[in-house]
């Protein structure tokens, strides 16, 4: 590809809510009965065709997608041909769409990937600050004295996409994280389409790794990972089936490589996809968001899919709010029960312990993710 010159970046559209209210308690933190705290938020299941399905609180809540984006970000990298220019593995696209824990394992993965693309470590432009973010990773580089680079970061694979469309279309490798960088548009591009709207009409802002995020509605959040979860549901019409294919790259190649979107130690997005058997594919952005695609069969023979977004109001440093919310709107769903509920205790009801490793407290999700219909009936 021949090298072009950057395009202008997208303008932040006017377009805000117009209110706040005040959304409802998800959960309730608790020690010895006592209600010590509280994590209010929205919840939305929506269907691939915009259907709501079930609520709680509010669905047009604008919210920033931060990490959220990355599956549908990394469709630019795939319809520009980028999985055949670079050989591109499954574990490779995982990562890609990844907010990974900086683990080895996900080191290994981007490293392997350079090295055979050709593409210096150097360019990477994440930043390092609080990675890795796996603990026992990062408390093993402190005692060693290492300090950990960008591949560490949690966003170093969604650089990556951006990086390696840079490569194919020639551009500079070392500006690709600017906001009018035609790998940047490309990937701008990418996400307009999978949201059916114009490009110069995203509302964006800057999200922590240095790169642009954008912002709608949940229950656009929710149709997104209905999609994610079963393209072919996309109503004819619809602009988003020339995306199909390359959605279902994306979802199965986290379906099948769970342990490369998040990591293997206390995290949601990884143990829910482990737990539900492939059933959903999940990815989490910070302050408190998630989108859950799931899919079509996950709640018997012929159940269609949807998808689920959640916002925490309060960001939930703790992510007891999240974790908690989580797992039991999916619950209420009919996506989890039994074995896999047992599997996620630890995230359906987080403790907190004392130092001699007794219950001192739990979080604790109330509330009722109603079907819309009871709602408007």
């Amino acid at each position: 590809m021949a090298t072009t010159k950057p395009r202008a970046a997208a303008r932040p559209a006017p377009t805000r809510s117009a209110r706040w209210t005040v959304p409802p308690v998800l959960v309730r933190q608790l020690r010895n009965g006592v209600v010590e705290s509280v994590h209010r938020g929205d919840i939305v299941e929506v269907d691939a065709a915009g259907r709501m399905l079930r609520l709680l609180g509010d669905p047009d809540r604008v919210v920033n997608l931060r990490s959220t984006v990355k599956p549908f970000g990394l469709v630019a990298l795939l319809r520009a041909g980028g999985r055949q220019e670079f050989d591109l593995t499954t574990e490779e696209l995982a990562i890609m769409a990844s907010s990974h824990s900086g683990e080895d394992l996900h080191v290994r993965t981007i490293q392997a990937m350079y090295r055979r693309i050709g593409i210096p470590q150097g360019v990477l432009a994440t930043g390092t600050e609080g990675m890795p973010l796996d603990a026992l990773t990062a408390a093993r580089l402190a005692r060693d004295g290492e300090r950990p680079g960008p591949l560490r970061h949690m966003c170093s694979g969604q650089h990556s996409v951006l990086i390696l469309l840079a490569k194919m279309g020639g551009w500079e490798l070392e500006t690709y994280w600017q906001e009018d960088h035609p790998a940047h548009a490309l990937y701008r591009e990418a996400v307009a389409d999978a949201y059916a709207v114009k490009a110069d009409r995203l509302v964006t802002g800057i999200d922590g790794c240095g790169i642009l995020t954008y912002a709608f509605p949940l229950r656009e959040v929710a149709r997104a990972y209905a999609i994610l979860a079963d393209p072919d549901a996309v109503p004819n019409g619809d602009p988003r089936t020339a995306l199909a294919k390359h959605l279902v790259t994306v979802r199965d190649a986290m379906r099948t490589h769970p342990e490369l979107v998040a990591g293997n130690r206390d995290r949601l997005d990884t143990s829910l996809m482990k737990a539900a058997g492939g059933r959903v594919v999940s990815k989490s952005g910070m302050e408190a968001l998630r989108g859950v695609g799931i899919l079509a069969g996950a709640r018997g023979e012929g159940s269609p899919a949807s998808g689920i977004a959640i916002k925490v109001e309060d960001g939930d440093g703790y992510e007891r709010g999240t974790w908690a919310s989580s797992v039991e709107a999916l619950v209420q769903a009919g996506v989890l029960e039994g074995q896999a509920l047992r599997m996620l205790s630890r995230y359906h009801r987080p403790p907190s312990l004392d130092p001699h490793g007794r219950l001192a407290g739990e979080a604790v999700a109330s509330f009722e993710l109603a079907p819309v219909g009871e709602l408007t009936g």
